[in-house]
């Protein structure tokens, strides 16, 4: 798929029915729930369309996103039936303030990125768009994509590819990127994209091959792995007994860290499936973003 064939997309929940159909197994119904990446509101305002007019905690890193629903929902804000605070869903001091005692009947995560998120070329998430190469999600941090492509050496470079984009020879990009930014520093996503291009090629036609250089660079940016593991247990410690915590996933590394947590947490809970959850066909019509995505479900068991 070249550029050209690249439109903004309608911003989707990803897997709206499983995700509802998992919910609707809470065994005392879920009137308080976690959102810990709010986006553009899409998942929780399908949580309250189905289950009435619950109460919705949320959080989400992005200035963009909190911005929007201050507008969008100032209502419900005023109400207190939703509140959104700008902050990461592993952060500490926000999160045991709903510990003890447990307050949220469900919760869930959605680990993709948003399509605003990728269609806003100023955000620098997406090679299909020329802007800064940025990549926050939290627009207030200092750490850019730009800034580990011009500053980082070869081995940290290289490391870095391998390990979070699972890239198995990424040598000889390192090399250019190393090379070429000794004449001009990289500023734009095409700048980078564009290297990419040009040294490794287009190897398979539906997928560019700045992919996993980008994911890669997108991870490292917001300590995304990091969050996650620091996040999933504090999370799980909010729920009440039978509470279920809902996980979307867009890629291995963020699915293997969250089956194994699940599957090696008894003390807080049980994993409630043994395989993945996978969207529909029919979903993958409608939203091709979602074909990547997996869903992976636990259930909270207080003694």
């Amino acid at each position: 798929m070249k550029p050209k064939d690249i439109v903004k997309q309608p911003h989707l929940p990803v897997m709206p029915s499983e995700i509802i159909n998992e919910l609707r197994e809470v065994t005392r119904g879920v009137s308080h729930f976690f959102d810990g990446t709010f986006g553009r509101g899409g998942h929780s305002m399908m949580v309250r369309d189905e289950f009435g007019d619950i109460k919705v905690t949320a959080t989400d890193r992005d200035l963009d996103a909190v911005a929007f629903a201050n507008s969008k929902f100032s209502d419900l804000i005023e109400q207190k039936k939703i509140r959104v605070i700008h902050s990461v869903f592993s952060n500490q001091e926000v999160l045991s303030e709903f510990q003890e005692p447990p307050v949220f009947d469900a919760g869930l995560l959605d680990l993709g990125v948003s399509s605003p998120q990728l269609d806003e070329a100023g955000r620098g998430f997406s090679f299909y768009n020329s802007g800064p190469l940025d990549m926050r999600m939290d627009q207030s941090q200092e750490l850019t994509a730009a800034d580990i492509v011009n500053t980082w050496d070869a081995q940290d470079l290289s490391d870095l590819f391998y390990q979070y984009g699972e890239i198995k020879f990424p040598n000889k990009v390192v090399r250019a990127i190393i090379n070429d930014r000794e004449e001009k520093p990289f500023v734009t996503t095409e700048d980078l994209s564009g290297l990419i291009e040009r040294v490794d090629g287009w190897r398979k036609k539906s997928k560019h091959p700045a992919t996993s250089y980008f994911l890669a660079l997108r991870l490292m940016v917001n300590k995304e792995l990091e969050v996650l593991k620091e996040a999933l247990p504090e999370i799980i410690k909010m729920l009440k007994h039978e509470g279920r915590l809902l996980v979307l996933t867009f890629h291995s590394l963020e699915d293997r860290i969250v089956k194994q947590f699940m599957k090696g947490a008894p003390e807080l809970g049980r994993m409630v499936y043994k395989k993945v959850i996978k969207p529909t066909e029919e979903e993958l019509k409608i939203n091709p973003r979602s074909r990547s995505a997996k869903l992976r479900v636990f259930e909270r068991l207080i003694d």
